[in-house]
């Protein structure tokens, strides 16, 4: 494998494309020169204050509704690890890998802004932890997304101090402080303000809308294909999406749907076959004739949420923050609400994506509305039930979508004896998004699967360059038309082409133009 470029932290905003890399990917972090020179100005700010005999929160007061309390200089250090060991109250199942890299990684590009209060023995301690493989065992409830994602971080700072549980490189589960040793990593003794500064932000959240995105980006493309196979086998038609009837719509996302749909359909023999006064069919349902447009709501929605996902890459969110004139102000930026309500936007949007292919799917196993295709595509009508029960596992999946649709955002519930009194529910819309995004795409892979058996039945009609090299690569894990088997496996496989992107990259890669 090709290792991958460092990436450079503190210098400027990460992109999406950094945050993938890092994340999923491994790519080592590299923290800039002038950043750490910067760190450390500001904090000598703190040290500053710290030695200042009036309050200051987070440096010389409690927390949330105990803000009001001050602490003497003797129990500052207590303070700190008090607040880290006290929010590390996630409870439930363990949260995947890549989420709990974005946290270390998010909070990182954080710490690395001067802006904290931090020293950079903490900048340097969370880019070693991440270039190790050391990742901090998180759990899957305990962040309201406001004061940020605090539960969750407080585990990952949990581990920089040397306690709690981690998983190495290779994933095997050990004590924090076993794995700093072994990987020459000093454990933390938190200072005044680090508590704070290592919890409060909307990291989580942030790190699993960037890997929505960028998993979504590859799914649209491929409810395109998938459409364009449901459209080629039915015998529907490509001229309801030409591109000046697209044009007297001015949505820029349903453009670029239907262009991929006259890509993948345009060379096609099979579609050609029927073109002509002697077809009579006038319209074709609206699960075919309207792909463009729901598939296009959902890629201008991704469009809309990328912006807020940049704009969040580019913030500093701390409580309290160190102003570029050197003071320590509260405020209000950890709130999770821009980030929630896109996070909620999208699953909405999975939904209804969802719910188009399974409509095209069941379509294609209706002998009423297929065009001649064998009911259920079966090799031996009642003998054979064919694909009849994948059709039901994806009308479960989008019966599930649909409830992952509700968002969480517009819940709330107060904490903190009422100081913390509205909160984003923004962990818990990020949550509910990836298991929303695990399913459109396995929607997607029954679509195709069906699609590509209903082009090999209308043989001797040939599919076209695009639909029949996924047809094809389909048919590398699940076989042909032909009497019924064991089914699961096939669907599981497909699944797998679906979210790797294998299939929208081949595709991309035989469409002309």
């Amino acid at each position: 494998m090709t290792e991958l470029a460092p990436v450079l932290v503190g210098a400027a905003p990460l992109s999406p494309a950094d945050v993938v890399a890092v994340v999923r990917h491994d790519a080592p972090v590299l923290i800039d020169a002038d950043a750490l020179a910067r760190v450390a100005e500001t904090r000598r700010v703190i040290d500053g204050l710290a030695a200042d005999p009036n309050p200051h929160y987070g440096v010389s007061t409690g927390f949330g509704a105990l803000a009001t309390t001050f602490i003497a200089p003797d129990r500052r250090l207590q303070l700190q690890a008090s607040l880290i060991r006290s929010h590390a109250a996630g409870t439930g199942a363990e949260v995947e890998r890549e989420v709990v890299r974005g946290l270390q990684l998010l909070r990182l590009q954080t710490l690395a802004s001067g802006r904290t209060g931090v020293r950079p023995v903490v900048v340097e301690t969370y880019a070693a932890l991440l270039n190790e493989g050391i990742t901090p065992v998180v759990r899957e409830y305990g962040s309201l997304g406001c004061s940020g994602d605090l539960a969750p971080l407080a585990h990952i700072a949990l581990a920089a101090m040397g306690e709690g549980d981690v998983r190495d490189a290779s994933g095997a589960l050990l004590p924090a402080v076993e794995a700093l040793a072994a990987a020459g990593i000093e454990p933390l003794t938190l200072v005044e303000k680090e508590g704070l500064a290592l919890i409060n932000g909307t990291d989580g959240m942030l790190g699993m809308l960037v890997l929505a995105l960028h998993d979504l980006e590859t799914l649209l493309l491929t409810a395109d294909v998938a459409a364009a196979m449901s459209v080629e086998s039915q015998l529907g038609t490509d001229a309801v999406f030409a591109a000046d009837l697209m044009a007297l719509r001015a949505q820029t996302g349903q453009a670029e749907s239907a262009a991929n749909l006259r890509a993948f359909l345009g060379d096609s023999p099979m579609v050609a076959s029927h073109k002509g006064p002697d077809d009579g069919r006038v319209q074709d349902a609206y699960s075919l004739r309207c792909s463009p447009q729901v598939h296009g709501a959902a890629r201008d929605t991704l469009a809309h949420a990328a912006l807020i996902a940049g704009r969040e890459l580019a913030s500093v969110i701390d409580n309290p923050v160190i102003t570029v004139d050197g003071r320590i102000e509260s405020n209000g930026n950890f709130h999770g609400a821009p980030v929630a309500a896109v996070l909620d936007f999208l699953a909405i949007s999975v939904a209804d994506v969802a719910s188009v292919s399974e409509r095209r799917t069941d379509r294609a196993l209706d002998p009423a509305r297929s065009h001649g295709l064998p009911p259920f595509l079966a090799d031996e009508v009642g003998v054979d039930s064919g694909l009849m029960i994948a059709q039901y596992a994806a009308a479960g999946i989008v019966s599930e979508l649909k409830r992952l649709a509700v968002p969480a955002s517009v819940d709330s519930i107060p904490s903190s004896a009422m100081q913390e009194d509205h909160v984003s529910m923004g962990w818990a819309a990020a949550r509910k998004l990836r298991r929303a995004i695990d399913g459109l795409g396995r929607v997607l892979a029954i679509e195709i699967l069906t699609g590509a058996r209903a082009l090999d039945l209308r043989a001797p009609l040939q599919a076209g360059p695009a639909t029949g090299a996924v047809r094809d690569l389909v048919r590398t894990v699940a076989a042909g038309p032909g009497p019924d088997r064991f089914l699961s496996p096939e669907m599981e496989a497909v699944t797998a082409l679906v979210q790797s992107g294998d299939v929208a990259r081949i595709a991309k890669e035989h469409t002309h133009g």
